[in-house]
């Protein structure tokens, strides 16, 4: 699918308007808290002139035929960018999880990628344990691939979820 940056695209979010979009496909999940399992998956990208992007991920859980089960993860946040002009921009990302954790990252977008580590996690009293976590976000043939690692419930950081999306 032919992709166009918009024309009111704000210059502090240039390095992630590759990012732009709906995305669908398929990921896997795996904790040593939860079952391995594969999920289906649909990430929303949008922008409306100002410096940041909006982010909206949901997925739910499928079987090994790839039909769908049951409703999974839901996150909601926000992408600002600050370029350097040079085609890099410093990343800071909020997403707030539906089980009660709030995530705060910072990193670094260019060429196609983005690399992310939190600084905060704070989480209501009823959520789960998380107190670190990493997001990579990549432009791979097209395809959004990335990878969510995790430190929670007392194990260190490693894999949570990883998955291949594409713009549709």
């Amino acid at each position: 699918m032919a992709f166009e940056l918009p024309s009111d695209l704000h210059p502090d979010v240039a390095p992630l308007a590759w990012m732009l979009g709906t995305w669908r496909g398929n990921g896997h999940g795996d904790y040593p808290t939860i079952d391995k399992h594969e999920f289906g998956q649909e990430l929303i990208f949008t922008h409306d002139g100002r410096p940041f992007l909006q982010y909206l991920s949901r997925t739910w859980v499928v079987d090994d035929a790839g039909e769908h089960v049951r409703e999974d993860m839901v996150e909601t946040g926000f992408l600002r960018g600050t370029s350097d002009g040079k085609g890099t921009a410093r990343v800071e990302m909020v997403v707030a999880h539906h089980t009660g954790v709030v995530e705060i990252y910072y990193g670094e977008a260019s060429g196609g990628r983005l690399d992310l580590s939190t600084d905060a996690v704070a989480r209501t009293e009823s959520a789960h344990e998380v107190v670190g976590a990493t997001r990579l976000y990549g432009n791979v043939e097209g395809d959004l691939l990335y990878a969510y690692d995790v430190a929670a419930e007392g194990h260190a950081l490693q894999p949570r979820a990883w998955a291949r999306l594409q713009r549709g």
